[in-house]
């Protein structure tokens, strides 16, 4: 095997950013995906869109784990390739239909969901790793009380016990979309980024603050800029 040397700035700088956005119905999950800076590609399960009409962005929309392996085809070659920006949305509305699909195929529910789950790492993985390409997939917020303090925590929401907990391990970035209201009583979006007690977050790059924006341009700059400038 012929030895391919690279840098680990390089590294990082070819495979562009890989973003998972969970929270809640109507947080705006679906309308980050329009403040990407440029060209962008949305592959919807959700049959949301009704949010993006003021905009013009390219869409695939999708019924089928089948759908979405076809639009990473198409990412792949041709047109496809000029998208600097591919958004899936959402990752837990994928799931629920492939686990509808696999339970139509087996009387063993624990079979459904086991293959549901590798189909689903396939597909994450296979769009997480396309070279030069920021990626941003969205997912349903999860709550599930902690007995033993009584505190709420919040997550991904993904079919079955073994996706959830699996996927902030596939992602450069993972952010809760927190709505909060203000003191003028006004409703405020951010992203935080940071993990506490209630939210599983993280961020690999170390440059972005607690909250941020929910602005994907915003951020991408922010974690290409080189160390030490302004």
């Amino acid at each position: 095997m012929a030895i391919k040397l690279t840098t680990t700035r390089e590294a990082a700088q070819s495979n562009g950013i890989k973003m998972l956005v969970y929270g809640g119905a109507g947080s705006g999950k679906t309308t980050l995906a329009s403040t990407t800076g440029g060209k962008t590609l949305i592959v919807s399960a959700e049959s949301g869109l009704m949010s993006l009409r003021d905009h013009d962005i390219d869409a695939i929309e999708v019924s089928t784990i089948d759908d979405v392996f076809e639009a990473y085809q198409y990412v792949q070659s041709g047109d496809g390739l000029e998208y600097e920006w591919i958004c899936l949305d959402s990752l837990s509305e994928i799931a629920e239909v492939c686990l509808a699909a696999e339970k139509k195929n087996t009387q063993d529910p624990r079979a459904a969901y086991g293959e549901t789950a590798e189909k689903m790492m396939r597909l994450i993985k296979a769009f997480r790793d396309l070279p030069q390409r920021n990626i941003y997939m969205s997912a349903k917020m999860s709550r599930e009380k902690d007995e033993s303090t009584g505190a709420f925590l919040y997550g991904a929401m993904m079919p079955g016990r073994q996706l959830g907990p699996q996927l902030p391990y596939l992602f450069d970035l993972v952010c809760a979309m927190r709505c909060e209201t203000n003191s003028e009583g006004e409703s405020v979006r951010s992203l935080q980024t940071f993990k506490d007690l209630q939210y599983d977050c993280k961020d690999r790059s170390g440059v972005l603050d607690s909250f941020e924006s929910p602005n994907l341009s915003t951020i991408c700059s922010k974690i290409n800029q080189p160390k030490g400038s302004k």
